[in-house]
């Protein structure tokens, strides 16, 4: 991961947390749908992206201030951290 103007949010993850299933808990229990998965780094809930129509995983983020999340979705590399708006591949 490169480390240039990335935040201390990623740059304190040692371990990355993996999505369970590759599904929004919050959108199963309301029958919604989502676009794509987001995992988050501090507690592992995986949830739906911001183009979804439900954003639990922004919900999250404002509920639990939990920083950062991961993509969920297969063959992307990449971490966000909500806090400090700060993108970074890995």
């Amino acid at each position: 991961m490169e480390t240039e103007q990335i935040c201390d949010h990623i740059k304190n993850i040692k371990e990355l947390k993996l999505p369970k299933d590759l599904l929004c808990e919050e959108c199963i229990k309301t029958n919604s749908t989502w676009v794509h998965l987001r995992t988050c780094q501090t507690c592992g809930v995986t949830l739906c992206c911001d183009d979804s129509p439900n954003t639990h995983m922004t919900k999250h983020y404002h509920a639990t201030e939990h920083p950062v999340v991961s993509s969920a979705m297969p063959g992307e590399r990449w971490l966000w951290c909500y806090k400090d708006q700060v993108f970074a591949d890995y």
